[in-house]
């Protein structure tokens, strides 16, 4: 076995404990992609994306999140992860990608690519692909716990876009759902990492930065992780390349 696959397998064992919940495991600061499902629980064609979403969320080494959306609550059943604001973040991606509509579930690799989030194959062959053109987590990124706050550290970016947002995409780890009524009837379907709400705490401007945001506000958003994304924003304000990211549990109050 080469160094090099010994360094990316404790790196994967890094984030699976760190997806786990250890709140002392050190971050990794460059996954290979971030991955964002938009998903819902009335979508009969969903469960195999929410699934392999699941399967990235265990790899170790892909920051998956899903988004659940709230326009196919009309079938019936109403998402009990939904949220209007997650139907604006697709909404605002299909700006950004050319397109007039949305649809699920759709996968969106580092704000870069879109397509159906049950392709698995394409789905693994873009977030390889993209790595090796230089279009992957290009800037570090790591986020730690000290004392009452979250400390979140990023690095230099020479050679790479010289201003993005930091945003904070608060998730619930697992979330195992019952559904009653609409296309999924019957079905109990156990979701990862779905998003409750968006914050846009900062701003990088190319090096190295430190910033501090207090546990108490990050607390009260009532979730049991977070994704920190380094994430490219237009003038438009529609979102663009994720270009660095990691992941952090938030600790009981």
């Amino acid at each position: 076995m080469g160094f090099g696959t010994i360094i990316r397998l404790a790196t994967a064992a890094l984030f699976i404990v760190l997806s786990h919940g250890a709140a002392t495991a050190q971050e990794v600061k460059r996954p290979l992609a971030v991955v964002e499902l938009f998903t819902s629980q009335g979508c009969s064609s969903c469960p195999p994306a929410d699934a392999y979403l699941a399967e990235l969320a265990d790899r170790g080494d892909v920051v998956a999140l899903s988004y659940h959306v709230d326009y196919w609550d009309y079938l019936g059943w109403r998402d009990t992860l939904g949220a209007a604001a997650n139907t604006e973040r697709q909404r605002a991606y299909g700006r950004t990608f050319g397109s007039g509509s949305v649809y699920t579930p759709q996968a969106v690799i580092n704000g870069r690519q879109h397509m159906s989030g049950a392709k698995r194959q394409d789905i693994a062959s873009t977030m390889q692909g993209l790595a090796d053109d230089g279009k992957g987590m290009n800037v570090d990124v790591s986020a730690e716990y000290s004392g009452e706050s979250i400390l979140i550290r990023l690095g230099d970016g020479t050679g790479y876009p010289r201003k993005a947002h930091v945003v904070i995409a608060y998730f619930e780890p697992v979330s195992k759902v019952e559904i009653a009524r609409g296309e999924n009837t019957g079905r109990t379907i156990t979701y990862r990492n779905a998003v409750k709400s968006l914050q846009t705490v900062g701003m990088w401007h190319g090096k190295a930065t430190r910033l501090e945001v207090p546990h108490d506000e990050i607390a009260a958003k009532g979730a049991g992780g977070c994704a920190i994304l380094l994430q490219k924003v237009g003038k438009d304000g529609l979102p663009g390349p994720v270009i660095g990211a990691t992941l952090v549990p938030i600790p009981a109050s």
